[in-house]
């Protein structure tokens, strides 16, 4: 069975954050993209409250070919 993640984004002043959830494991990956394009990129696991939280921090629905391009820098 396939599994359709989900995809956020929010941009900062200075750089800018993609997230990436697997709705059923709660495991995901952050990208923090910096001005000079730098990439970094982290294993996440979250929890149940994942989008709760990422709504508090004002993180927004995004597209997951804008995070797929990040993923592959």
């Amino acid at each position: 069975m396939d599994i359709i993640n989900f995809y956020y984004k929010r941009v900062f002043d200075d750089y800018t954050v993609l997230v990436q959830v697997n709705p059923e494991t709660f495991a995901g990956i952050e990208l923090i993209i910096h001005p000079d394009g730098k990439v970094e990129k982290t294993k996440m696991t979250y929890d149940e409250d994942i989008y709760e939280d990422l709504n508090v921090d004002e993180f927004k629905e995004s597209s997951p070919l804008e995070f797929n391009l990040y993923l592959k820098m």
